[in-house]
């Protein structure tokens, strides 16, 4: 699995703190740890800087490469800033997150990625929004993105397709379908793009406690669907293990037996089952009932799990 790491974004107050004091060791040590974590390239997410982006991007970049050799990921809307951080960059191939199939943004994002030849993150959304079902978030990659791709004569290999997981909690419809995207979107064109998703997305809104195990069991799914690239907390430990226990079919434990079960039912494209579980176990249990409201069979309620 090709991790992301989330942990740069503007909506914690600890980054939002840093950045204003331009604590650079604050984000140093930070990307340091995503790194040592696993980590293969770092999200920026600063908001949109109107005022000052086309100071604090070249900034950020400065920083982050004194300590680390990772893609760096520009995931802003301010597309001069975003340029002004790209001018700065020495190592890694960036990437920019994102485009999407908005017109304004469609014209003039991808051709920064050329310009600069960065990767690309394409989301499955136009200007009326971002459809529920697999079908028509793949249609928009079809039909709009990997089109002015083609157009500009940008490398699809430097193309990712992100089909947008959306929070259990109030888009639960979502869940599913964005499953069958990702399953989906590798054989849309030839080469295949890439495939990514934010997986904590889908936990936003969540209280706090119940959020990592719907992180875990959603990867789970996700990676049964095909998926090998995400921007993820590297810092969760139980979500790196889950990830290990899949890629190293790992059967030493009871649980870990669960989480390959998930896999192996979503990639036959079949769905998870009672007898997969060991009812006993309280573990197993919670498991299962996050599976059931990510597959939109039962009705999400902040206390799911006491039900």
């Amino acid at each position: 699995m090709y991790i992301i790491g989330e942990n740069i974004h503007i909506i914690s107050e600890k980054v939002k703190a840093a950045l204003a004091a331009k604590d650079r060791e604050f984000f140093m040590d930070l990307a340091v740890r995503q790194v040592e974590a696993g980590a293969q390239a770092i999200d920026i997410n600063l908001g949109p800087r109107k005022k000052d982006g086309e100071e604090v991007f070249p900034w950020i970049v400065e920083t982050l490469e004194a300590v680390v050799d990772v893609p760096l990921v520009f995931d802003s809307t301010n597309i001069q800033g975003i340029e002004a951080g790209l001018r700065k960059v020495t190592k890694a191939q960036p990437i920019i997150n994102s485009t999407s199939a908005e017109p304004e943004r469609l014209e003039k994002v991808p051709l920064l990625a050329k310009q600069y030849d960065t990767k690309l993150i394409a989301l499955t959304m136009g200007s009326s929004g971002i459809p529920v079902s697999a079908d028509e978030r793949v249609n928009i990659a079809v039909e709009y993105l990997i089109p002015r791709m083609v157009e500009i004569d940008f490398p699809i290999q430097n193309l990712i397709i992100d089909p947008l997981v959306l929070t259990v909690s109030g888009c639960q419809e979502y869940c599913p379908e964005c499953i069958e995207a990702v399953r989906t979107l590798p054989y849309v064109w030839d080469p295949s793009p890439m495939v990514s998703v934010g997986l904590s997305n889908v936990s936003n809104a969540v209280p706090r406690e119940n959020r990592p195990l719907i992180n875990r069991v959603y990867c789970a799914m996700l990676m049964g669907a095909g998926l090998q690239m995400m921007i993820a907390d590297p810092l969760d430990e139980k979500l790196k293990e889950v990830i290990r226990i899949i890629e190293q079919r790992d059967e030493s434990s009871a649980v870990a037996r669960l989480y390959l079960k998930i896999h192996d039912r979503i990639q036959a494209m079949e769905e998870p089952q009672p007898e997969d579980v060991d009812m006993s176990d309280p573990e197993q249990v919670a498991i299962w009932k996050t599976v059931q409201i990510l597959l939109n069979k039962v009705i999400y309620a902040d206390g799911y799990l006491q039900q």
